[in-house]
């Protein structure tokens, strides 16, 4: 049996999917850049009947804000990345220890924080009145550095798929905890790293509401925050301009082309980072997935 042969229904198969993977964006692309009242009229269409950048337009008066917005929000998820995966990887590293006295407790208490919460209130308090960071870049930041579900994920991961024999050479060799977490538990765990660290990619780069609940300085804006500030705005004055002028005829605001302009400006670094951390994604979901 020859096995360098394909099947052909696998080809049809992920070509479809792709397919279907593809098109959402192209719908996406196609409104944006559609005239407004052709998508009243006529509904969604993978074709403009009319091509009108009047969305990229409206988004363009603002384009320093969103460009300080871009700014901020790289800013924010580039070190709350970096600082996440560190304490979310060490926290990690240290459930996956079987010699680690309160593994259990520890564990217990992570896996609490995914199932209650203390609320908004006093989550609101604590960093505006205890920790103070009302107004700075630290309130985007320290809300999403640590997640329950990604440590457990992690510390599966080093349990399944580090040796602790290896730990244990290391440690006869004379590494410290430290040398060995940095120089053999670090590079061994690329895979994860990379997974977790797509996760809070997205989870930093879609952040509006801690912006919404932290922030009134607008040099401080976050990008989708921003964004969707200027669609409610753009809602509420075409709101003003119906109720106004509701016997003559209006020059109707291209909500849907904005929303969807929009969503074309937001997604595009994540577009980029993707097909780089792809291979790293799918590897560590399923190498630690199963106990070897």
């Amino acid at each position: 049996m020859d096995n360098k042969r394909t099947n052909p229904f696998i080809i049809i198969g992920l070509s479809l999917f792709s397919l279907a993977c593809i098109l959402p964006f192209w719908l996406v692309f196609t409104i944006s850049i559609s005239n407004e009242t052709d998508v009243t009229k006529h509904g969604y269409s993978f074709w403009p009947k009319q091509i009108d950048l009047v969305a990229y337009r409206y988004l363009l008066q603002d384009s320093a804000s969103i460009l300080r917005a871009y700014g901020v929000t790289i800013l924010v998820t580039i070190i709350g990345v970096a600082v996440s995966l560190f304490i979310t990887s060490a926290l990690a590293y240290t459930l996956s220890r079987k010699d680690f006295p309160y593994r259990g407790a520890l564990s217990f208490y992570v896996f609490f924080t995914m199932l209650f919460s203390g609320g908004l209130l006093p989550w609101y308090l604590v960093y505006t009145r205890f920790l103070g960071v009302q107004d700075t870049l630290l309130a985007l930041i320290l809300p999403g550095l640590i997640g329950g579900f990604n440590v457990l994920i992690m510390r599966t991961f080093f349990t399944n798929s580090i040796p602790p024999s290896l730990i244990d050479s290391a440690q006869i060799d004379g590494a410290s905890e430290y040398r060995t977490y940095f120089s053999i538990i670090l590079p061994l765990s690329l895979p994860v790293m990379a997974t977790i660290g797509l996760f809070t990619i997205v989870a930093y780069w879609n952040d509006w509401f801690t912006s919404l609940v932290f922030i009134n300085n607008e040099k401080l804006y976050s990008l989708q925050y921003l964004l969707n500030k200027t669609l409610m705005n753009a809602a509420f004055l075409q709101a003003i301009a119906d109720k106004a002028y509701s016997n003559t005829a209006t020059v109707a605001q291209p909500l849907e082309s904005i929303r969807m302009a929009m969503a074309m400006v937001a997604i595009g670094p994540l577009v980029l980072v993707f097909p780089f951390l792809q291979k790293y994604f799918v590897k560590g979901l399923t190498v630690g997935a199963v106990k070897g």
